[in-house]
């Protein structure tokens, strides 16, 4: 058993459907897998628990309930008391939460809300068993009305999707794993990531060895969101960054701030990675269609995806680019305006919403948000748990999308998925900390990784 964040490599994760198969192979070779998992949970609870009270016992008729009511057991061989029962104990040192698992197919009834209810509203800590009761396990959201935010999850056999992405981070608290000794047997659904290599950089190389970087967008009034992108692919060490703002005047300095910028654009840089949309406004429109046509590579992030979704000629020219060649970097609401949806129809299912929209474009997607997927053609889609909301602030999003053109400059080799991949978890991971950050000083805490 082993504290599963942050990651240190590259983690398997597997839906409903395919755990529950590992389940019952592994059953076939191990008819003692339930016991081992109560007790995973009991010396779990045994670690969690708060204080000398019993260790409240919430069970459900299924699998979850069963190992539930093998860690009250073992709790009890401990000398640790166990209710086992819907109705809460007097001053519990722990609630087990083993009412809902990977089963939940609709809804829990009124007697079910009623039970999570009396859990949450318990001053004691929350453990739950494989997810909190009520969490979705393949999308992150709650079935119904409500789901158990816990305190602590204890993950059994397999990793699930649902626990990383949506709502699943703030319901599951911290996650801990254990395999119950079972190796899958099976192709993961999707990938939890870990973190990637920086670029190589050879001790001969010079600026022109890594790369060009053209950020266009910048229109006035919104200039910083370009020119926070520019920096940061200037951070990541792309060889040499231009910017073109948008309608800006000729003797106007690119960056006062950031000598090392330099003005270009896409006639005089035809061979450079493009990141386009950052603060454009309305202006992109009309650009964009020589940029799809003449840039090799782009990165496609804010306004420059919303006229895409409003214009049908410019999709068509996003999917006559080859599929490694392009990455879009929307958050929820873009990325309903692309699909045709509401943003909750997003948020409802977002590793599908992802795929979908990676097939319907033919290119690189990365679904911004709490647990960002990454999704593109013929791959399987990744989703990163680092970060948090101390991202949720201006200009992070612009950052990212710089950070992730300066990665793929220096890697022109490198598919637009595996730099979606190493770009947004070393982004995450250098948004870890307390509080609000700032872009700027996210830029700034990017290239150490911390």
């Amino acid at each position: 058993m082993h504290a599963l964040l942050p990651t240190t490599a590259t983690l398997p994760l597997f839906d409903i459907a395919a755990s529950r198969r590992i389940e019952a192979r592994a059953l076939v070779h191990s008819p003692d897998l339930m016991e081992r998992a109560g007790l995973a949970v009991a010396k779990l609870a045994l670690a969690l628990r708060r204080g000398d009270g019993p260790v409240w016992v919430v069970c459900g008729p299924g699998n979850n309930g069963g190992d539930g009511r093998i860690a009250a057991r073992r709790l009890a061989e401990a000398g640790v008391a166990a209710h086992v029962g819907h109705a809460a104990p007097e001053r519990p040192s722990l609630v087990i939460d083993a009412l809902l698992g990977l089963g939940l197919s609709r809804p829990p009834n009124a007697e079910m809300l009623a039970t999570m209810a009396a859990m949450q509203a318990c001053s004691a800590p929350i453990l739950a068993v494989d997810l909190p009761s009520g969490l979705l396990a393949d999308t992150g959201q709650p079935a119904g009305e409500r789901a158990v935010r816990a305190d602590h999850t204890l993950v059994l056999l397999t990793r699930k999707p649902g626990l990383f992405t949506g709502e699943g981070r703030a319901h599951a608290g911290r996650l801990w794993f254990d395999d119950l000794r079972v190796a899958p047997d099976e192709a993961p659904t999707a990938d939890l990531l870990g973190p990637a290599a920086q670029p190589h950089r050879s001790p001969t190389s010079h600026k022109g060895s890594h790369g060009q970087v053209l950020v266009v967008g910048g229109a006035p009034g919104m200039q910083g969101a370009a020119r926070l992108a520019a920096r940061a692919a200037l951070a990541c060490g792309a060889g040499r960054v231009y910017l073109d703002l948008l309608n800006s005047r000729p003797d106007e300095a690119t960056d006062p701030g950031q000598p090392e910028l330099m003005r270009g654009t896409p006639a005089e840089l035809p061979n450079a990675l493009g990141v386009i949309g950052c603060g454009a406004g309305p202006a992109i429109a009309h650009a964009l269609p020589a940029l799809l046509q003449q840039l090799p590579r782009l990165v496609i992030d804010a306004d420059a995806l919303n006229a895409i979704a409003a214009d049908p000629s410019l999709q068509g020219l996003l999917r006559g680019r080859p599929a490694s060649a392009t990455l879009l970097t929307p958050h929820p609401l873009e990325a309903a305006r692309l699909l045709g949806l509401d943003t909750a129809g997003v948020q409802a299912d977002r590793l599908r919403a992802a795929q979908e929209l990676a097939g319907r474009l033919g290119c690189t997607v990365v679904l911004k948000g709490s647990g960002s997927v990454i999704a593109s053609p013929d791959e399987r889609p990744a989703i990163c748990a680092s970060g948090g909301p101390a991202l949720a602030t201006a200009g992070s999003g612009d950052v990212l999308a710089g950070w992730l053109g300066g990665l793929w400059a220096q890697q022109p080799g490198a598919s637009a998925h595996r730099i979606a991949c190493a770009g947004v978890d070393a982004h995450g991971r250098a948004g870890e900390v307390d509080g609000v950050l700032r872009a700027s000083d996210l830029i700034a805490r990017l290239p150490d990784g911390r």
